[in-house]
């Protein structure tokens, strides 16, 4: 229950306060709305008991008048409501997930190494979407609501006291089931949210490695996975059914006990006796109507809430996740870089106390290119992580212009990097956003020596649309030597100081290679560049190899000197010549 507190109370403050205006405007006009809809009912009376046995014409116009303004009054409020509330909760979801999605760029490599990206779309987009119930309509309704069930209340105490009390004693039971099922229904929400999420996070993965399904025949495979999670999301809804399926069962037997039951029995005994008129009957009815009718539509809007409720606190809980921002330390600013790094006794582990990197030390001049060779799972790519500050040092420090790389701003440290990875990238749109994709406002002139370096033009030039081809999701419609020189050009168009390449020629057949060979050499030119090699053949002009083994520095030097030391070095070389 003190969960629940904090939940609203925090909603409030950060949601409805600053719009209190508008949420008193939407106050306002409701409150006219509901009294509008207090004329009915009550000249009813006068329309039973005086103006027909009176055969008052002139009073009935007067009324008949009245009562439509009153439905119009009605009409109006309504149409203002939409327009006020409804409108601004739908901007203010689009507000709420920029500040998520805003908030999801600035966390860490590593959250995004342990969450789904899927995940995170179905957060971003869908957690947010209950906010509409807090500012819009739904808690403008709430609190009419329950003014309306307020006066109706006194008006129905005005008519008939005991009557109003036999009634009311259903009400309040079933206001009491309603709150138990709330109890219930909120952690059901939250866990929904939660399976939801994983289930398109999923189903995100699946559709983005459709080739690799396929390929594998495993279509049946992912389907009994997807049919686990909808399974899983299924229980779950079968819970808040069965909890909702209690309020609308009992609110069905306990309102109509209170309309039927005892209007009829007890108010058919008052009108039998004389104290009851027609004309009171049936304005009693029609007010029983309009406090029954809030208190069923606040069940509704009240787990309208819940389920809003459940959804920000997931968005708060990826809110108050610590940003790459939030590091106190980073307050030094680059203005230039000249690219000198430094790795003194850095080490590096995922999970605490199981180091991947041991006391690893080097320097990189500016304008070296320092090669990271070595097996698989050996710690290259964390290196290269770290000399970018993707991560950051367990121990030891990184030294970047004689300054530690912990206390530089990474903003002001990342303008002067650039990446070539070895999952080579792409978003979905043409070659030319793509390559622009680091500088959107580079020149036509800068664009096109990018394209030149990287060979991109050897293909583009067969393209009927040349650089504004079409590329697909990730570029598919593209080879793998294609997608990679396009990636290179990214990186020539950024102009970097220091220059990550991993596995930058992975993905090319031997002509693609041989091109980018001397793409890369004027790439890597004036630039510290570190780069991740399997084939060493590509390395071999490199100012110095770092052979990584077990997260430490086997062995250091160029080329030349590590083939004459006949090291580990010497045995991967010399058995990639031979195959």
């Amino acid at each position: 229950m003190a969960e629940k507190k904090v939940s609203i109370l925090k909603a409030f403050k950060t949601i409805i306060w600053p719009r209190r205006k508008l949420v008193f405007i939407g106050l306002l006009l409701i409150v006219i709305s509901k009294a509008a809809s207090f004329v009915a009912p009550v000249s009813l009376r006068y329309f039973l008991d005086d103006i027909v046995p009176n055969k008052d014409y002139d009073l009935l116009k007067i009324l008949v008048i009245v009562v439509i303004c009153s439905f119009l009054v009605q009409a109006m409020m309504s149409f203002l409501l939409t327009k006020v509330l409804s409108i601004q909760a739908q901007f203010m979801i689009s507000e709420l997930r920029a500040q998520v999605q805003k908030q999801v760029l600035a966390l860490p490599i590593r959250f995004f190494d342990n969450t789904k990206s899927g995940a995170l779309v179905s957060r971003i987009m869908s957690d947010v979407e209950g906010v509409r119930n807090l500012i819009g309509t739904g808690l403008v309704q709430l609190v009419g609501g329950t003014i309306t069930a307020v006066v109706s209340l006194i008006l129905l105490l005005r008519i008939s006291p005991v009557m109003t009390l036999l009634t009311f004693v259903p009400l309040l039971l079933f206001a009491f089931i309603a709150l138990k099922a709330f109890k219930i229904i909120r952690p059901v929400f939250r866990e929904r949210g939660k399976i939801n999420a994983e289930v398109k996070g999923r189903l995100t993965e699946t559709l983005g490695g459709i080739r690799v399904i396929k390929g594998f025949n495993a279509e049946e495979q992912e389907a009994v996975v997807f049919e686990k999670g909808v399974d899983r999301l299924f229980k779950n809804v079968k819970k808040s059914l069965t909890a909702t399926a209690v309020m609308t069962s009992s609110s069905t037997f306990l309102l109509g006990l209170a309309t039927t039951g005892i209007m009829m029995g007890y108010g058919g005994y008052k009108m039998m006796n004389g104290e009851l008129t027609t004309g009171e009957y049936f304005e009693f009815t029609f007010l029983l109507a309009l406090m029954v009718a809030p208190i069923v539509q606040m069940s509704n809007i009240g787990s309208q809430l819940t389920e809003a409720l459940a959804g920000l606190d997931r968005t708060e809980e990826l809110m108050n996740q610590v940003t790459e921002a939030d590091e106190e330390e980073r307050t030094e600013q680059l203005e230039t870089l000249k690219g000198d790094m430094e790795f003194k006794n850095v080490s590096f582990a995922y999970e605490e106390d199981k180091e991947v990197l041991h006391d690893v030390s080097f320097k990189a001049k500016s304008g070296e290119v320092i090669a990271l060779v070595g097996s698989s799972g050996s710690g290259k790519s964390t290196i290269a992580s770290l000399a970018a500050s993707f991560l950051n040092p367990v121990s030891g420090q990184i030294i970047v212009d004689e300054k530690n790389l912990q206390h530089i701003d990474l903003n002001s440290f990342r303008q002067f990097l650039g990446v070539v990875l070895q999952d080579d990238f792409l978003f979905e749109g043409t070659i030319r956003e793509n390559i622009l994709f680091p500088r959107p406002q580079a020149g036509e002139s800068e664009l096109q020596n990018a394209v030149k370096a990287a060979y991109v033009d050897e293909f583009t030039d067969r393209f009927e649309e040349g650089l504004d081809t079409l590329i697909g999701e990730r570029g598919v419609k593209l080879s793998g030597g294609q997608r990679q020189r396009i990636a290179i050009a990214r990186a020539v168009l950024a102009d970097p100081k220091i220059l990550i390449l991993d596995e930058a020629t992975s993905n090319l057949d031997t002509e693609s290679e041989a091109l980018i060979q001397k793409s890369l050499a004027a790439l890597t030119e004036g630039r510290t560049t570190f780069v991740i090699a399997h084939r060493l053949s590509t390395i071999r002009k490199a100012d110095q190899i770092l052979v990584i083994e077990k997260g430490r520095i086997a062995e250091q030097g160029t080329h030349d000197e590590l083939i004459a030391k006949e090291g580990r070095y010497y045995n991967l070389f010399t058995y990639q010549a031979r195959i």
